[in-house]
């Protein structure tokens, strides 16, 4: 693709994702943005500080924090809100698990575990629009989700319930306790993604470039040691060069093996990849065909 037509592409996508921002602001009264410090709600914000600018993003942030989260994208995270004079809304599944709300699953994964917080905040906070960083290129589900996802009284995703989005229009309406999910990232790629975060010099965490970490395999990935456990007894610890894809729970994130120390090379790795950043790096999307679908069906992002 040259220059030029990258560059209208990105401009198009921005241009729908801060439409939609706008959108919501005018149609619904308390919507709240996911924001964990990651790659894609980073670039959420940073387009919702567009979509308002000069005035200050009128929505809280909303993070659901596993506690088994890598410490340098929580630094990271903390980092922005403060830099830009953010709410953050952080719910710590941990005080779920702590109250007898939740039970640690024997597999020691968090991530099954955040779809109760959330809705819990959703409902405590009376939040009507919840703004989050999914694409339909990540995986099969999600690419059944249209921008503006109605979820119902429960917070659960009924596909059949799924609106027709014609000429850019969104209808928002829900009923009392019901909200709607709102994804302005929809129609980007991840390399998408990667080239407007080069365009726009958008700061991201380090773990996304490549640099050295003790890291064990197991079921094929490369997997951190941490507050999470592991490694199991036959895994062993080996230092390697490697970056992360995408963040989340550290119990099933992997790390991909990469040289890609800048945003270039990171482009050119990710345009040479067959298989998306979910496909090859979260064990929570193996558990079964269906792995995503059913947790969005509960509730989840």
């Amino acid at each position: 693709m040259t220059t030029a037509l990258r560059t209208d592409n990105l401009s198009a996508l921005e241009s729908e994702a801060v439409h939609i921002f706008r959108e919501v602001a005018g149609e619904f009264d308390r919507p709240v943005i996911l924001f964990s410090g990651g790659k894609d709600s980073t670039l959420l914000l940073h387009l919702a500080i567009k979509a308002f600018w000069p005035a200050p993003v009128p929505f809280p942030l909303l993070h659901v924090d596993t506690g088994h989260n890598f410490r340098e994208v929580i630094e990271f995270r903390d980092k922005v809100v403060d830099r830009y004079g953010l709410r953050l809304i952080v719910a710590n599944v941990q005080d779920w698990i702590d109250d007898g709300r939740l039970t640690e699953r024997p597999d020691g994964t968090r991530n099954p575990l955040q779809t109760v917080p959330l809705l819990d905040s959703i409902t405590e906070h009376k939040f009507d629009a919840v703004f989050g960083g999914g694409r339909r290129d990540e995986e099969r589900a999600r690419a059944k989700e249209r921008i503006f996802s109605l979820r119902n009284a429960f917070g659960q995703w009924e596909p059949r319930r799924q609106r027709p989005e014609l000429w850019n229009l969104y209808n928002g309406r829900h009923r009392p306790g019901e909200h709607v999910r709102v994804f302005p990232l929809s129609n980007w790629t991840e390399l998408d993604v990667w080239n407007y975060i080069a365009r726009e010099n958008i700061e991201l965490p380090s773990i996304y470039y490549a640099h050295e970490r003790e890291v064990y395999l197991r079921d094929g990935m490369w997997l951190a040691e941490g507050p999470w456990g592991g490694p199991r007894p036959g895994e062993t610890l080996l230092s390697k060069i490697v970056r992360y894809r995408t963040v989340g729970d550290g119990s099933c994130t992997g790390a991909v093996e990469s040289d890609a120390s800048d945003i270039e090379s990171v482009i050119a790795e990710v345009a040479a990849s067959r298989l998306t950043e979910r496909g090859a790096t979260r064990a929570d999307d193996r558990l079964s065909e269906a792995a995503m679908e059913d947790r969005k069906r509960e509730g989840y992002f």
